[in-house]
């Protein structure tokens, strides 16, 4: 049985009318919303508002004891963000107008309608979230500190996009509404939905599920779950990870690669709460907060008709971008130690010294697998270790390859652009720029210039001495 309150703090609703105390509660209560409280007494209301928080109140006009008006005006200037909606049958424009000017967020007009009476609490109520997120982001960003230092640390940075990004993160934590992360392969979106989900204090677990290459009836199955017989082989019902992910997150990964029959699902879910388990003819409600990730740039997917745009929209009521390594190499040395400490543990070896090249050596190169790909390149080398300082010969190796592969494609990219002097330089001349460029992004260190040009050392040295040369005889 679900026991999350919705909202988590109470709806108040003031009239002095139990009848139509009575009818508010019960439509309230039919829309899912079950943290409700009744009040008859306009007299208690601020001792209500002072003594627990109120998400959203619904106030009646006409009332003894202390009119609307006046408790209206008493309510938004004591509690600014939470929103009022006026409940009653006399009121003329004159007097609507009159109450949004005292702060009012909107009214509803005895005989009340209960579409119209649940459209307004749920605007409200995202009004309240808006108002929320905002005061506690501007809180983070100008404090420059984090709350919550400890739900960040399984990442291992010291870069500042990564720690406004952490500030982000931590504001909205709380919010429950949907987030949206993307980057590149192996940034740790993953790691990131962990931290959101220990700042949202859910009392359930992260439910993680990676959505690439699911059709439209495993993705259904996966997450929904089904009844016994909804299919053949279907002996059992099976409760999908939507229901493990009851007063908790449900993760999904790789959301760009999701069909476009399983987004329809996914945005019901998102907007309504409800999803029908395969084989069910009846809706069943979640509390699960979403949180998805992708690498993919979903508004060019849209352009393609490959994502829907109603879709982004919902996804993206919180999104946050994480940097690629390329973008944060000021994190490498202390990632290459993390994770070399990491690697010995696991292989039960002496952790070694790190080479003094091996940080521009890896300075140079672009990372496309970005933590991922360094994490497997640490482990790699450590396991091929014998004694003494961590060889280079893996990294070398690794970044002279990627380096030589992509240099030719671009240079066969860029070939019909390429100026040449109307006299063509010689072999010896070219060579000679190739060494001083080289030289000139490596630092000088000339262990990594010949890493870059796909020579030993030993030549690079020798390019040198003829380059010293000539430029003595001159």
């Amino acid at each position: 049985m679900n026991n999350q309150l919705k909202p988590r703090h109470p709806i108040l609703v003031v009239d002095d009318e139990t009848s139509i105390l009575m009818a508010i509660d019960t439509s309230l209560r039919m829309a899912g919303f079950n943290n409700i409280i009744t009040c008859q007494d306009s007299r208690k209301v601020m001792d209500i508002f002072s003594s627990q928080d109120i998400e959203i109140c619904l106030m009646d006009l006409n009332m003894p004891h202390e009119s609307g008006e006046t408790l209206l005006s008493h309510v938004t200037q004591t509690f600014p963000d939470i929103p009022v909606i006026i409940v009653t049958g006399d009121i003329d424009m004159e007097t609507a107008v009159r109450c949004i000017k005292a702060g009012a967020y909107d009214y509803v007009v005895k005989p009340v309608k209960k579409d119209r009476l649940i459209a307004s609490v749920t605007k409200g109520l995202e009004y309240r979230n808006l108002r929320r997120e905002n005061k506690s982001l501007k809180k983070h960003m100008l404090s420059d500190t984090l709350e919550n230092p400890e739900a960040f640390e399984e990442i291992i940075t010291q870069n500042k996009k990564m720690f406004s990004t952490f500030q982000y993160v931590e504001s909205i934590a709380q919010t429950l509404q949907p987030v949206l992360i993307t980057g590149e392969t192996g940034v740790g979106k993953e790691l990131f939905a962990r931290a959101i989900h220990r700042l949202s204090t859910l009392k359930g677990q992260l439910v993680a599920v990676n959505v690439a290459g699911l059709d439209d009836n495993i993705f259904s199955d996966t997450l929904f779950g089904h009844v016994k017989g909804a299919f053949t082989g279907a002996d059992h019902a099976r409760s999908g990870l939507i229901e493990q992910a009851k007063h908790g997150t449900l993760f999904l990964d790789e959301i760009g690669d999701l069909t476009i029959g399983s987004q329809v699902k996914l945005l019901r879910l998102l907007q309504e709460g409800e999803y029908m388990p395969l084989g069910q003819d009846l809706h069943k409600l979640t509390d699960a907060r979403i949180v998805v990730a992708t690498n993919k740039d979903l508004w060019d997917l849209k352009e393609q008709g490959k994502f829907r745009e109603d879709l982004i929209y919902r996804l993206m009521t919180h999104h946050f971008h994480i940097p690629p390594l390329k973008d944060r190499m000021d994190d490498l040395e202390m990632l290459c130690h993390y994770f070399l400490d990491d690697a010995a543990k696991t292989l039960g070896k002496k952790k070694p010294g790190l080479p003094k090249e091996l940080i521009p050596l890896l300075s140079i190169h672009d990372f496309p697998g970005n933590i991922r790909e360094l994490k497997a390149l640490i482990f790699d080398a450590l396991s091929r270790h014998k004694a003494g300082m961590l060889s280079l010969d893996v990294f070398r190796a690794h970044v002279t390859k990627k380096h030589c592969k992509e240099t030719s494609i671009q240079i066969f990219q860029t070939s019909k652009s390429m100026i040449f002097p109307e006299k063509l330089p010689t072999i010896k001349q070219m060579s000679m720029l190739l060494v001083e460029e080289a030289m000139k992004r490596a630092n000088n260190n000339q262990s990594i210039a010949a890493s870059m040009l796909g020579i030993s050392h030993q030549a690079l040295n020798k390019r040198l001495k003829q380059r010293k040369e000539s430029n003595d005889q001159e």
